[in-house]
């Protein structure tokens, strides 16, 4: 499959992943010690929802903008704050794509969401190896020292850059799956790390299609694993994503609650049959969730 992100930005694939990038690096930066983070497959940065690419496939209308206009009564701080996130870069970057038209029309990709949450002194590299998001990549970072970019493979990134000098670090691993091997490659990938900076979070994203999926998470069962899943229950066209999932090692203190709160809301909202699992270290068995 093919999951280049200007296609499918703000749609449920990126809620998940995004709702979970902004609470990790809120509680990791939680402590007085420094951080490094490390984006390997960063994509462009900021996406125009109503650009070409995004209005091609119209994801982002059952994801981040139905949530966008959900009564925000009884709505879970992981998901206010992600949502506040995606406002403040729509207000503050929007002149880039030019006037707005709605709600919201511009969508932050992970760095951006990365950055803004980090603290002076904090470390923050991000990759990108296709060439055009690497370029929209450097232009989105132009003139912030607090951010290298670099035109590279993230995989091989992570060989070169783990273990951090900072000796605490976030590795986000979220690939576009544009090769028929990617699960091997990021088994192996993530596995490499993990005996370089074994205590370092790793969020690590992955699309759901078959049975792949389940072996790639059964190769990292002796981590201490979090894995957060949706999946879409409305008729889904041949071709198009209907589930995925993240997984979380080493996740910080209080973050698997935190999930197991926003997932079920975030399910209920995308639309009729979508459900949310969570699965971690306080309970054996998965909490579904399911949409009405």
């Amino acid at each position: 499959m093919n999951y280049r992100h200007g296609y499918h930005a703000g749609n449920f694939a990126d809620v998940l992943k995004h709702v979970a990038l902004v609470e990790l690096v809120r509680l990791l930066t939680a402590k007085d010690k420094k951080l490094f983070v490390l984006d390997s497959h960063a994509g462009a940065g900021g996406y125009d929802l109503a650009g070409d690419e995004a209005r091609r496939t119209g994801e982002a209308d059952a994801g981040v903008l139905r949530l966008a206009l959900a009564d925000r009564a009884g709505m879970p701080a992981a998901v206010r704050r992600y949502l506040a996130a995606v406002a403040a870069y729509d207000q503050k970057f929007g002149q880039k794509f030019g006037a707005g038209c709605g709600s919201l029309r511009h969508y932050p990709g992970s760095p951006r969401l990365i950055r803004a949450g980090l603290r002076a002194g904090d470390r923050f590299i991000a990759c990108e190896l296709h060439p055009a998001a690497a370029l929209a990549l450097k232009r989105e970072f132009a003139g912030d020292r607090a951010v290298e970019v670099r035109q590279a493979d993230g995989y091989q990134a992570m060989k070169a850059l783990l273990p951090p000098r900072e000796r605490r670090g976030l590795v986000l691993i979220d690939p576009p799956f544009e090769v028929v091997d990617e699960f091997e490659r990021l088994a192996r990938a993530v596995q490499q790390a993990l005996r370089r900076f074994a205590t370092g979070c790793y969020a690590v994203w992955y699309p759901i299609k078959d049975d792949a999926a389940d072996k790639f998470i059964s190769r990292l069962a002796s981590t201490k694993l979090l894995t957060l899943e949706l999946r879409l229950g409305e008729p889904v066209e041949p071709g198009r994503l209907a589930a995925c999932s993240l997984a979380v090692i080493n996740p910080p203190w209080t973050f698997e609650e935190s999930m197991r709160d926003a997932l079920p809301w975030i399910a209920q909202r995308l639309g009729r049959g979508v459900s949310a699992t969570v699965r971690g270290e306080k309970a054996n068995a998965p909490v579904p969730a399911q949409g009405s």
